[in-house]
């Protein structure tokens, strides 16, 4: 079993937001297979789906993207995921919009979801798709990351929503290792 963890906020006000470019990109795997979000006793959205006879949790923790951790560790304990089953897609403000990039590793690099998962997981090494939003051009970062994503971007965040699913896709079937040479 895989486990796809997108990273977001809950809540209408935050829904198309730049931070909930990971909520995008499982929903869009959810709108794709046709299968429903239930609520999980760990605080968070789950949906069940089959890729290629794999089976996938899709997975929205409603912890706040600070705390996503608290939901993470316990659905990867009820579970059994191992970490190598894991995948983890969130916003990066170091990518220009519309970029992605899959990683096996590394930092959290000031991003406050995925320190909560590296503190929870106590681990950093595990698989995830970073979804560029890119840098404001001055200003507050907070504002900036709860702020929806202008028209101007909304062709190429579409675009980088659904390449990031059809990488989830491939990584299912494929090492995540050949994945990231592809999609990279």
């Amino acid at each position: 079993m895989k486990m796809i963890v997108g990273l977001g906020n809950p809540g209408k006000k935050y829904e198309r937001t730049r931070h909930n470019v990971g909520f995008m990109v499982v929903d869009e795997l959810s709108y794709r297979f046709q299968t429903p979000w239930k609520s999980s006793k760990f605080n968070g959205m789950v949906s069940e789906l089959r890729i290629n006879g794999e089976k996938v949790l899709l997975v929205k923790p409603l912890t706040f993207m600070n705390v996503s951790g608290e939901c993470v560790r316990p659905l990867m304990d009820y579970y059994q995921i191992d970490i190598e089953d894991l995948i983890v897609v969130y916003d990066d403000l170091d990518l220009p919009v519309g970029k992605i990039r899959l990683r096996q590793k590394g930092s959290a690099g000031g991003h406050n979801g995925m320190r909560s998962l590296i503190q929870h997981l106590k681990t950093q090494e595990f698989n995830r798709i970073r979804v560029g939003i890119d840098r404001p051009p001055k200003g507050e970062i907070i504002h900036y990351v709860l702020g929806d994503f202008p028209k101007a971007e909304q062709a190429e965040i579409i675009e980088a929503i659904k390449k990031s699913a059809d990488a989830i896709q491939d990584a299912v079937k494929l090492p995540f290792i050949e994945v990231m040479n592809q999609y990279n």
